[in-house]
Formats: C-alpha cells, sequence, structure tokens
C-alpha cells in the first residue's frame, strides 16, 4: 500500500506525461535541441508525422537522409532508444535509457 501511495504522490508531483515530458525535454535534449531553432540538432516543434531529415536548413548526417523513417511515437521510442540501431552513422549520439523518460519526452513532443 505504501508503494502505491508514493507512486501516485509522484505522479502529482509531474503532473500530465506532457508536464514531465517538458521538465525533461529542458533538462536532457536542450543543450542540442529547441523547438522553434535549429542548433546543434534540429527543431523539433512539429516532428510528429513529418519526415526524417526534412527540416529546411539543417545539415543532417547522411546516415538519417537515407533512413526511411517517419516520426511517430513508435519511431521515436526506437530513435530515443538507440538512434545508432535506426540509422548506423546518426550524428545523434544520446539516448534515453529510462522507458518512463522516452514515453514522456514522447507524450510532450506530441502535445506540440
Amino acid at each position: 500500500m505504501l508503494a502505491v501511495l508514493a507512486g501516485a504522490a509522484t505522479l502529482m508531483a509531474w503532473g500530465t506525461p506532457q508536464k514531465r515530458g517538458k521538465d525533461l525535454f529542458a533538462r536532457r535534449c536542450s543543450g542540442c535541441h529547441a523547438l522553434d531553432t535549429n542548433m546543434e540538432g534540429p527543431r523539433l516543434r512539429g516532428v510528429f508525422g513529418r519526415k526524417a531529415a526534412s527540416v529546411p536548413g539543417f545539415e543532417y548526417s547522411e546516415a538519417l537522409k537515407k533512413a526511411a523513417i517517419h516520426w511517430d511515437a513508435a519511431a521515436l521510442e526506437r530513435w530515443l532508444t538507440d538512434p545508432n540501431a535506426m540509422a548506423p552513422g546518426t550524428d545523434m549520439e544520446f539516448g534515453l535509457k529510462d522507458g518512463e523518460e522516452r514515453k514522456a519526452v514522447i507524450a510532450y513532443l506530441k502535445s506540440l
């Protein structure tokens, strides 16, 4: 029972998955990505439904240009788990190892 109450308290503290994802995006992703500006990584607002390597003005790796990826929840789940497994030789080397963090970041990106 104590574990259930602790879990509920944690969820209440974080709020919605989108809110947790926004916080995680700021802490884990914003060093390379912004929502509306290309940085070291491409801008991510509107990533859902977008073809990979399609943001104008951003120079993508050849690996990602050749990958036939359309960003949806499943593709982002695989990408954030291990980008190199989806597009060997990609420039992105960072992955979110925690599945709950991936789900929250994906929920945030989808909400945009």
